[in-house]
């Protein structure tokens, strides 16, 4: 199993595969030590009524029930584990200044250069990565003229190493079987019109990035080979990092599509160039090489948290948009930049391409950007994108439901009790306050309309402060909300408030008498209701008439309504005043009998109005 590839056909390729013979006899080139390192990533009531107001308690209750959803901070358990890229790239940066170091003083060319020890070196940066399939892989640039010489090279220098990594890795294979199942020359896959795989050398190249060294040590299941000598300038997007590794001078990192066994999931490459002499920046040295580290994102998320732990969001979101990815051998496929995985304690699961989150959480998510190598990108070629990947940390309803335990609910449960108690016990109260309160006032303003019509409103006032001033109403005995007034006495010789008499005297006000002229005929003939309708319609019009002039009605007396003008409030024109007050109620008079015809008797327009005037 290779996480570089996979290809369908596998029957027909291996059968193709066992009648290939291979060509191996190219001439050995000249037996040299060679040596290279990987790279690292809101009606006005009497006065008494008033106090009475005063006196009450208004109890006002509002229970609310709130359940709160504590989120845990678990982006930081997260963040805090991930591996910094920014550091193993400059590890990188290191390692390829040591390579080209070791390769000048050696007197050593490119491409011609192996590398002791890789495996022990590659596992080493493997590791830095906290990825348990991590992969690094060493690729020489060799030029189309030297490509003869590389593959006799190639095959002098690859069982070394494959002997040296089969014993550091303890693996199951010798180093002569890895061998026999390498292909001893740079070479290509192809795939015919019935999609079977065709390996050929490359053609059409400006210059050739075979793999050279691996790690770890292994062959493709699928096709029965090994990736050893593997031609990758065909594969746009590997170029197109390749050519921003170029420009840049730099380590660069991009996504890609990683195969485990029949499924491929969204990873990433760290490509560090090397450069033939020890100083990358000088200008005028050459990259002749480039080391890679692939990575599943799914194995990176693995290990992250303890036991107990679970239902965490991961989206990693990526900067760039359209660029190539490699997804098998010799294919290449569009890439999303937008993974969303599950963590769940130790284990990790890609949900899929997109952002996958529950927006219901959306507001407690957590988000840092992840890795930046702070590209130039006026300095990338065109059409080309260094990604800036940003981590988002999102929880979900399992890791809310962790959270909610019956506790929360027994306690709401309790203070809802003791709340709901006192509620009805104040409500219980209130109302036992506000029926007695409402009998209360309802006599308060029966007697108070009642002095109203007797008094006018000034009188009333005084009667009320005169009162006051004896003793306050809150004072009497047998009176828990105080009933009102005490009971008037209107035997004896006791006035009604025990107070002096009220007695103003008015020197200037006029009286006007008017009696109905021809009633006392009118009514020996007319049944009791009509005289009190005849009555109450024509006195309740010169009331409305006595409003409008300021009159004050004294009483009504049978059939005489009596008024006066300049009491209680003095009037300095009071007799013209009154005149007007007569002659409106004649006329009013005359109205009202005739609309009363009709109710009354034919008789009731004959009634008419009398009037005097005293000054």
């Amino acid at each position: 199993m290779s996480d570089e590839h996979s290809v369908s056909s596998k029957k027909s390729y291996q059968t193709q595969l066992s009648k290939r013979s291979w060509n191996t006899s190219q001439d050995a080139s000249e037996s040299t030590s060679r040596h290279l390192m990987p790279e690292r990533e809101a009606h006005q009531t009497p006065e008494v009524a008033k106090r009475e107001e005063v006196n009450i308690l208004r109890a006002k209750i509002l229970v609310a029930l709130i359940i709160l959803l504590a989120a845990c901070g678990a982006g930081n358990i997260i963040a805090a584990q991930f591996v910094d890229v920014n550091r193993l790239a400059a590890d990188d940066a290191s390692i390829e200044s040591q390579a080209a170091s070791e390769n000048t003083l050696q007197n050593t060319s490119w491409p011609f250069y192996a590398v002791p020890d890789w495996s022990i070196k590659a596992q080493k940066l493997a590791m830095l990565t906290g990825v348990s399939d991590a992969t690094v892989s060493m690729y020489p640039i060799v030029q189309i003229d030297e490509m003869d010489e590389f593959n006799a090279f190639a095959a002098q220098a690859v069982p070394k190493w494959y002997q040296e990594s089969v014993e550091n890795e303890n693996n199951d294979m010798t180093a002569e079987e890895f061998w026999s199942k390498t292909i001893p020359f740079i070479f290509n896959i192809t795939f015919d019109s019935e999609n079977n795989p065709q390996i050929a050398p490359p053609t059409g190249l400006n210059e050739s990035i075979p793999v050279l060294h691996t790690y770890p040590l292994r062959f493709d299941e699928e096709l029965g080979i090994m990736t050893t000598m593997y031609e990758r300038a065909t594969l746009g997007g590997f170029m197109s990092q390749v050519n921003i590794a170029r420009a840049l001078r730099k380590p660069t990192i991009g996504f890609t599509a990683l195969i485990d066994g029949h499924n491929s999931f969204p990873g990433s490459q760290i490509m560090q160039p090397i450069y033939d002499t020890a100083n990358a920046n000088t200008g005028d040295n050459k990259m002749v090489a480039v080391t890679l580290i692939r990575l599943h994102w799914l194995d990176y998320f693995k290990n992250l948290l303890t036991a107990g732990e679970s239902g965490i969001v991961v989206v990693l979101e990526g900067s760039c948009e359209g660029q190539f990815a490699q997804e098998s051998l010799g294919q290449e496929d569009w890439l999303t930049f937008v993974m969303s995985y599950r963590i769940d304690g130790q284990n990790a699961e890609y949900l899929g391409d997109s952002d996958l989150h529950n927006p219901k959480y959306d507001g407690m998510g957590v988000e840092d950007i992840f890795v930046d190598l702070g590209v130039d990108e006026s300095q990338l070629p065109a059409g080309s994108c260094v990604p800036v990947m940003t981590l988002h940390v999102y929880p979900s309803k399992d890791l809310e439901k962790s959270f909610q335990t019956n506790n929360a609910a027994i306690y709401t449960a309790v203070v809802a009790v003791i709340f709901i108690f006192t509620s009805l016990v104040f409500l219980l109260y209130d109302y036992f306050v506000r029926r007695r309160q409402t009998k209360v006032m309802e006599r308060i303003l029966r007697q108070d309309k009642i002095v109203a019509n007797v008094f006018p409103t000034a009188i009333r006032d005084r009667l009320y402060k005169s009162q006051r001033n004896l003793g306050d109403y809150t004072d009497l005995p047998n009176s828990g909300f105080n009933d009102g007034f005490e009971e008037l006495d209107f035997e004896g010789d006791s006035n009604i408030s025990g107070a002096a008499p009220l007695a103003d005297l008015f020197p200037s006000v006029t009286v006007v008498f008017a009696d109905i002229a021809g009633f006392t005929a009118w009514s020996s003939a007319r049944e009791p209701q009509q005289v009190f309708v005849l009555l109450e319609t024509i006195y309740g019009a010169f009331d409305k008439i006595a409003y409008r002039h300021n009159v004050f009605k004294v009483e009504t007396v049978g059939d005489c309504y009596v008024a006066a003008v300049g009491l209680p409030e003095p009037v300095d024109n009071h007799a013209p005043v009154a005149c007007k007050f007569a002659r409106d109620c004649l006329k009013k008079m005359k109205e009202v009998t005739l609309k009363l015809e009709v109710s009354l008797g034919p008789d009731t327009g004959d009634l008419d109005l009398r009037t005097g005037i005293h000054r």
